[in-house]
């Protein structure tokens, strides 16, 4: 089980190994626009853990996102654990 903590409401929750990180939405109250990685609404500050995400996306890339911000919606968490700063 992987572990993505919010560093803004202090809380944390445990998803399955390799999970989307849609889950915040409903959880953390991250929203979530587009969903396709365009329009940046999910972007978030990965505090620790960014070595336990999938690899930054095409879209990623396009979108022009600098470590340690990824977007939500193209994360996978592969395993351990995350702390995340949303905006």
């Amino acid at each position: 089980m992987a572990k993505i903590i919010s560093a803004v409401y202090g809380k944390e929750i445990e998803v399955e190994d390799g999970s989307t990180l849609h889950i915040i939405k409903d959880e953390f109250d991250v929203p979530f626009g587009c969903e396709d990685g365009i329009c940046g609404t999910c972007t978030m500050e990965v505090l620790e853990g960014i070595e336990n995400l999938t690899e930054r996306t095409e879209a990623e890339k396009e979108f022009g996102l600098k470590d340690p911000d990824r977007l939500a919606c193209q994360c996978r968490i592969k395993h351990g654990t995350i702390k995340i700063k949303h905006y």
